[in-house]
């Protein structure tokens, strides 16, 4: 009995070998038709989900304080036309792992999913990519991994199709894939067959700027007993093994495909049966490395749609001031919009947009908190 259990085991990890591009689209299509749904998802309770009428496009907020800036009807049409071109960028991102590795709970903590359209592929009797739509961020969710081998082939096959797609200017879709793995687990083998014979591949030159490797729940990596629930932190027992895990994957990808990604260790937060919620770790993080993948002039589509849970932004690991990079790479997009290249060492805030100090010092720190409260969740 142990030993047909043992084989069953085998059975779900799924050897995935190099596949080429081509070998897949000829049997998928090229655009996957979505059917948008006008119902949320990821629904909070009423008490804890946002009133939406207090939420304000940053788009909105540029054009009004451009419109309200001292400046030739000239220039205001100059940066109202950046400011467009900013607001027609759409980002794609998509999401991949293990089945329990924590997708959905990851980008409900990052992201505003109480407020997200869901869309479907056209078969919706079979586990499908999930396309979720907040404005301009688009989140692509892949089926767990690990749940059958014709399964596992068969999810591998959609994913390689959905990467080859391009947009409108024959660019690729997907801007970048996350790569959620377990902390917790030994077994990775199937996620590494996924990062190393699949993604990397369909990636191409650029991979490293696009993948970032995740590992998620990192609480319960050596069964939980070294999380330091008071400070919401890794001991050092766990911290050095976190480090060691972290090496460990770098290692193992760049073996197999020559590519050095660093793995950031996070927990997103989650709540146990009959229990309470467990606080998000390292998540400003996460979202440091998101939105330095991000090209500057798609940014904003991020930014409007942060997790406004000012709790899930609160812990890290303090290597660095993860905040301000966010706040400089937003800042970058938004001095792009207004500036028409004026010399950064200027009065940027009344020069520009009639309102000191909103716009002046992105470049040497990146107060964004003036902003109408965009940021208020993380910047506070």
């Amino acid at each position: 009995m142990a030993e047909n259990k043992k084989d069953e085991k085998k059975e779900k990890v799924i050897e995935i070998g190099a596949v080429s591009p081509e070998d897949v689209v000829s049997e998928n299509k090229t655009e996957e038709e979505a059917v948008e749904i006008n119902i949320p998802v990821f629904q909070k309770s009423p008490q804890e989900k946002q009133p939406e009428e207090n939420k304000v496009s940053i788009y909105d907020l540029l054009e009004e304080e451009i419109m309200k800036s001292n400046i030739p009807d000239s220039d205001k049409t100059k940066r109202l036309s950046k400011l467009l071109k900013v607001r027609g960028q759409k980002v794609n991102i998509m999401l991949t792992g293990a089945t329990g590795s924590g997708k959905s709970s990851t980008i409900n903590a990052l992201f505003n999913m109480d407020v997200a359209k869901v869309g479907v592929g056209v078969d919706p009797e079979t586990d499908v990519i999930s396309k979720f739509t907040l404005d301009n961020l688009i989140i692509w969710d892949t089926p767990g991994l690990g749940d059958g081998v014709e399964n596992d082939k068969r999810i591998t096959k959609d994913m390689i199709a959905k990467l080859n797609e391009t947009d409108e200017g024959q660019k690729p879709l997907i801007d970048m894939v996350i790569v959620i793995l377990d902390a917790s687990s030994k077994d990775l083998k199937t996620s590494y067959d996924l990062i190393n014979n699949v993604l990397i591949p369909c990636l191409g030159d650029n991979a490293k700027e696009r993948i970032l490797i995740a590992l998620n729940q990192s609480d319960i990596a050596m069964k939980g007993a070294h999380w330091n629930v008071e400070k919401n932190e890794p001991d050092e027992v766990l911290n050095e093994y976190l480090k060691k895990k972290a090496a460990s994957v770098q290692k193992r990808i760049k073996e197999g495909t020559g590519l050095d990604v660093k793995p950031v260790c996070y927990c997103a937060g989650y709540k146990e049966e009959g229990g309470k919620q467990r606080k998000p770790y390292n998540l400003t993080k996460l979202l440091y490395f998101i939105v330095k993948a991000i090209p500057h002039e798609k940014r904003l589509a991020l930014a409007d749609n942060i997790n406004e849970e000012k709790s899930n932004w609160e812990y890290d690991d303090k290597e660095t001031n993860y905040r301000e990079h966010i706040k400089k790479g937003f800042g970058e997009t938004v001095w792009d919009c207004v500036s028409d290249g004026i010399d950064t060492g200027v009065g940027i805030g009344s020069a520009i947009l009639g309102v000191p100090g909103m716009v002046a010092g992105f470049v040497a720190g990146m107060a964004i908190g003036t902003v109408g409260g965009i940021f208020k969740a993380i910047f506070d």
